[in-house]
């Protein structure tokens, strides 16, 4: 199915919609393929290819609004989504910030071209794909200490989506993705410890070769021989590059429209507050070429642009759709993101974090003892206090080094003081939604032995 056959699908269920009574609609049709190669102990392990193409429909009557979807792109299940989507909108409650964008405010440019956010090159075949997961496994398992490798997978995908609606737009862009990831072993029993090494990227000629990350998982994993519980008490937390982003993701979460809007967000008195340390911009760029998370509009059809969320350490503005938007008094920041069958929600696209000018060993030096955090599992995170309670995994510091790795242990801390004492390191990596480099926390408390 071509681009033009998506934009005719699109728009024919915006047609059927208005058909079937509703004031204003909305549509998305998508087409994709997959392929995600496994491979183990040398031979092929799962193999899964998949294609199809999905369709979503929303329709807004009064106030009201509705979203159903599709496998299925016939006339006839066109029709009766239509029927069944205005059905079910007549019988939602009345919300009266609901409704699609004026047609002055929507985007004029209706593609991706300039972002190469899609390989214009051939896919890649099975066995390409086959070959590389192969190449990162054997890494891994030659890596001395490493008892086995649990996994290696290659994958590609490639999606092309277009967004159609009853005020005038309609517009589509491609996307695809390779990645490649590897989880090794060391031990065995209860001494057994694992870690893993992954990357993703919308062109191939920018992923890592197999061989990088086969190793890099296989060095992370051997690093952890011989876990053990750290001690309680209030200490020092460092981030790693590695998990580093879910804090700033915390950051982001509060200042989204739609928890800022229920009065759900530990934030939401704080515009033109400082929300994090004087120096720190928190900036959001969903127009970097080559990026993963970049597009040119919306799922609303407004055109995306650079913005600062956070400045000099300043919160100067929340992510919003055009619903968030007209419940808070404000425009639209074009944020709105959604599925086939939900309806719009705000959010981030490519947010960078001012980088620090110390490197990590120099943060670690900082530290003097304390916790680096590695990986985390679990979350208790109170969205209207900012409470915050997560398990980690990691490495203990004493004297300003790594003294040995570390596991089960719990840490807690309430975000907003967490954020307020935050240091950064400079390694900050290329390539990820957030791009954040590890981060020092001036205390919080740990829960080990």
């Amino acid at each position: 199915m071509s681009s033009v056959d998506l934009q005719s699908l699109a728009e024919s269920l915006v047609d059927a919609a208005r058909r079937a009574g509703a004031d204003g609609a909305d549509a998305l049709a998508a087409r994709g393929q997959s392929t995600s190669i496994d491979v183990r102990g040398g031979v092929l392990e799962h193999a899964d290819r998949a294609e199809g193409v999905e369709i979503g429909l929303r329709v807004l009557i009064g106030g009201r609004q509705a979203s159903v979807s599709a496998s299925d792109h016939s006339p006839a299940t066109i029709a009766e989504m239509a029927e069944r989507a205005v059905a079910m909108a007549r019988e939602a409650p009345v919300d009266d910030t609901l409704g699609l964008a004026d047609p002055d405010q929507l985007a004029r440019q209706r593609d991706a071209d300039g972002l190469q956010i899609a390989d214009d090159r051939p896919d890649p075949t099975p066995d390409l794909l086959q070959d590389m997961a192969l190449r990162a496994e054997a890494a891994a398992r030659d890596m001395p200490g490493i008892s086995q490798v649990e996994a290696a997978n290659a994958g590609f995908s490639r999606r092309f989506l277009w967004l159609a609606a009853s005020n005038g737009f309609s517009g589509g862009y491609e996307r695809t993705t390779h990645a490649i990831s590897t989880v090794a072993i060391t031990g065995e029993g209860l001494g057994m410890e694992r870690d893993y090494a992954g990357e993703s990227r919308v062109w191939a000629d920018d992923l890592p070769a197999p061989e990088e990350i086969g190793r890099l998982a296989a060095e992370r994993t051997l690093a952890r021989a011989g876990s053990r519980k750290p001690p309680t008490g209030a200490f020092p937390i460092l981030y790693d590059r590695r998990v580093a982003s879910s804090l700033i993701g915390h950051l982001l979460s509060a200042v989204n429209g739609s928890a800022v809007a229920r009065g759900a967000s530990w934030l939401r008195k704080d515009m033109g507050q400082p929300v994090l340390p004087e120096g720190f911009d928190l900036l959001e760029d969903p127009l970097r070429p080559r990026y993963p998370m970049s597009r040119p509009f919306d799922a609303e059809g407004l055109a995306t642009r650079p913005r600062t969320i956070v400045g000099n350490g300043v919160l100067q503005g929340w992510t919003l759709d055009l619903a968030t938007a007209r419940k808070l008094g404000m425009d639209s920041t074009a944020s709105a993101a959604r599925g086939m069958s939900s309806a719009p929600s705000p959010t981030n696209s490519n947010v960078i974090l001012t980088p620090g000018t110390a490197t990590q060993d120099d943060l670690i030096a900082r530290m003097g003892t304390g916790l680096i955090v590695t990986s985390m599992l679990g979350a208790s995170v109170n969205g209207t206090t900012g409470d915050y309670s997560r398990g980690a995994a990691g490495f203990w510091v004493e004297g300003g080094r790594i003294a040995y790795p570390v596991n089960e242990c719990t840490i807690a801390g309430n975000l907003r003081d967490m954020l307020m004492t935050l240091e950064a390191a400079n390694d900050a990596l290329p390539w990820r939604g957030v791009e954040v480099g590890s981060l020092l926390v001036g205390g919080m408390t740990v829960a080990g032995a």
